[in-house]
């Protein structure tokens, strides 16, 4: 199986299957000389793993990390770290019940990657859906540490990723309550306390019927400077919808207004630009960050729609391997709403994607 790497300079790679022993990463092209400890990348993996509420799948795994390489502490240094080797991160998998997925082994599972997998390969591994599960992004989100601690290293000062929940199924938050503050207040990474409430009582029906909902993910970066992203092919828009769309069950991607500048007036959708305190300042950021691929010094907005977790308990018609038409449930223990652990993995890439970038532009620009 190829493509399991994505960067050019900060490069990582990802490795493990859902029912392994284990599932890791491999970070090639970390600047060196940055502290880097297990106990700092555990706090992000702590809040993408499964488990933490009714509302996630009940699979308990600890997801403790272990740095294999790529560090290095003695006498001369304040704690471990980073040689410019590749920096090896494993995770073992503690809680794998196989036998949940016994039932399928030769069924195509509706809106799952079954199909895909056994056209391209031959074979597939039935079992959690292997190299396909969601469960290789706790693989990203510990790889999104180290591109945060390596945007501060280039840039001196770091730079703020925030990713929240802004709509679950048809329901969307109302964006006059706003408040990052709320984010960590509710089981949804939902900023609007309101809306959360609401959220639960429409995903607790859901789970209890064996469905499942959709959902939109935000991701805010600010402090980015100026100038990171390349034109042409090298796009930083263009390699952060790639990210996005890289993650588990997304289906669509939108940077600042989206979908929604096709409706808006010339007038409408240009930032005007005016001078505050001796640097340009945008009256509007309908961009999201980004204009002609490359950072204008503003927040950079991205959304991405993941589709419902297509595991879900009503029968569902299908075929088998052999061609056999046939119906389907799906049982074990699987998220009614995938989006909410997508949020740490949207920041994740969010963070991948700009120290990338980081190191290009200082590649080219010095």
């Amino acid at each position: 199986m190829s493509f399991n790497t994505f960067g050019r300079i900060f490069r990582f790679t990802t490795w493990g299957e859902s029912h392994g022993p284990s599932i890791g990463v491999v970070i090639d092209g970390c600047p060196p000389g940055i502290l880097l400890r297990a106990e700092d990348i555990q706090p992000a993996l702590d809040a993408r793993k499964p488990g933490t509420s009714k509302f996630v799948t009940q699979r308990k795994e600890l997801d403790a990390v272990k740095i294999l390489s790529g560090v290095f502490e003695d006498d001369r240094t304040d704690g471990p770290r980073t040689t410019g080797a590749p920096i090896s991160l494993e995770i073992e998998n503690l809680d794998q019940r196989s036998k949940d997925y016994a039932d399928i082994r030769d069924k195509y599972r509706p809106g799952h990657a079954d199909f895909t997998y056994d056209a391209k390969y031959g074979l597939r591994d039935y079992r959690g859906g292997g190299r396909s599960s969601a469960r290789e992004t706790a693989c990203r989100v510990a790889a999104g540490v180290v591109a945060e601690k390596a945007l501060a290293h280039v840039f001196g000062s770091a730079v703020s990723i925030k990713a929240c929940l802004v709509q679950m199924g048809p329901h969307e938050i109302d964006r006059a309550r706003f408040s990052w503050m709320e984010v960590e207040k509710n089981p949804f990474w939902c900023p609007d306390a309101v809306a959360a409430k609401e959220w639960e009582t429409h995903l607790e029906a859901a789970r209890r019927a064996g469905s499942s909902m959709g959902a939109v993910i935000e991701v805010v970066a600010s402090g980015v400077p100026a100038g990171l992203g390349a034109p042409i092919y090298g796009k930083l828009d263009a390699d952060i919808a790639s990210a996005m769309m890289s993650i588990n069950a997304a289906k669509a991607v939108e940077i600042g207004a989206g979908m929604e500048a096709a409706a808006l007036s010339g007038e409408e959708n240009a930032d005007e630009i005016r001078m505050k305190d001796g640097r340009p300042h945008f009256l509007s950021n309908q961009a999201g960050g980004i204009l002609g691929g490359i950072s204008t010094g503003q927040d950079i907005v991205a959304r991405f729609a993941v589709k419902p977790t297509s595991s879900i308990l009503t029968p569902r018609k299908t075929i088998t391997r052999s061609g056999e038409e046939t119906d389907i449930a799906t049982k074990g223990r699987h998220d009614p709403c995938v989006g909410i652990r997508g949020v740490p993995v949207g920041a994740a890439m969010m963070a991948l994607v700009l120290a990338d970038h980081a190191l290009l532009h200082r590649g080219q620009c010095g």
